[in-house]
């Protein structure tokens, strides 16, 4: 049986599985990519033995624990790694490197395989993903797509990557359509973390040697925010726009969040945001529209007199290069004028 030097997050993609020994809460907040969770604790019995050792002392906690960590892996021997064959490499983690996946490694070995102890835990990983977004993101020679709202940035970020490109693409790792209207329906966003994980994994698999085609987002998009590096980064990038005709971007905008239309009280109070900004009478003409499912006078105020207005000011605000920025006309976003998009930005290099 081997016994290595510490194994660093770095080392990861060596193993056969990535067990994360913690709770289901501390797992769904944020985790290794590619993890599976078998908790040696799960969260009532990880808040009984937090309780008993604040209240009785450490021995008394280790006495209770040390039984329900042992009926939970005797449980995981017989269910999740039951199929495991002899020559099976797994790395188990916990939340620093500690009890908990120390238990299950122990035992693992005990039946013979070569189990594997993460180093500092997920906590080590987490300084990983930070480090590795720091390190990376200054490094990539980003494309920065750019366009008025309904330009269908997002889907020509799609289209490139389908036609071999490399793209960053944040608004899927957040969940979210990056707009006041861009919550995905019964779709939460993940934690702050695990959006922040997504992007150091992305990047990790990344040729630094290509370009990088990512959309211009602002430095938050629904409630989490991109990080600092990232957004610096992307407001020095060069800028591709594109520019499509409002009458094409409002029929593009119909087709892309057609299911708004599905609840329209939600629409409606999503709209109230914008009372301080248009007035009352403005966001109340607006909110009867999402009432009655009335999405395309309500799409064509809203370019018109939020979205558009301020379009030009910020992304000149916002991108250092915005003035020597290059332009691709966009008269289709049907779905072959996208892809007929995506190659012309392709062709600027």
């Amino acid at each position: 049986m081997s016994h290595h030097r510490p194994i660093r997050p770095a080392d990861r993609h060596g193993f056969d599985a990535i067990i994360d020994a913690r709770s289901p809460a501390e797992f769904a907040e944020d985790r290794i990519p590619g993890a599976i969770n078998c908790p040696v604790l799960d969260d009532a019995e990880r808040a009984t033995v937090g309780t008993i050792y604040v209240q009785q002392g450490a021995f008394e906690a280790r006495r209770v624990g040390g039984a329900m960590v042992a009926a939970n892996l005797a449980r995981h021997l017989r269910e999740q790694f039951a199929d495991k064959p002899q020559g099976w490499r797994p790395l188990i983690y916990c939340w620093r490197g500690g009890m908990r996946s120390g238990s299950m490694v122990q035992w693992l070995r005990l039946v013979g395989w070569d189990a594997q102890q993460l180093a500092g835990g997920y906590k080590a990983f987490r300084r990983h993903v930070m480090d590795q977004i720091a390190a990376l993101v200054p490094r990539l020679d980003l494309r920065v797509l750019v366009g008025a709202t309904g330009s269908a940035k997002t889907r020509v970020l799609h289209a490139l990557a389908s036609q071999g490109a490399q793209v960053l693409d944040l608004e899927h790792c957040a969940r979210h359509k990056g707009s006041l209207l861009g919550q995905l329906p019964g779709v939460a966003q993940p934690s702050q973390k695990h959006f922040e994980t997504q992007i150091a994994t992305a990047l990790e698999a990344m040729d630094l040697t290509r370009s990088v085609y990512v959309e211009g987002e602002s430095a938050r998009i629904g409630r989490l925010s991109v990080p600092v590096p990232l957004v610096q980064h992307l407001r020095a990038a060069a800028c591709i726009e594109i520019e499509a005709t409002p009458e094409e971007r409002l029929a593009y905008l119909l087709r892309d969040y057609a299911y708004l239309g599905d609840d329209p009280e939600a629409l409606a109070s999503r709209l109230g945001a914008l009372t301080e900004l248009h007035g009352k009478e403005v966001v109340q003409r607006w909110q009867g529209w999402a009432r009655t499912r009335e999405l395309a006078p309500l799409f064509e105020e809203l370019m018109r007199l939020h979205y558009d207005p301020h379009y030009g000011r910020s992304q000149a605000r916002n991108f250092a290069r915005w003035n020597e920025r290059q332009r691709v006309g966009a008269p289709d976003l049907s779905p072959a004028g996208i892809e007929a998009l995506a190659r012309q930005v392709l062709v600027l290099g």
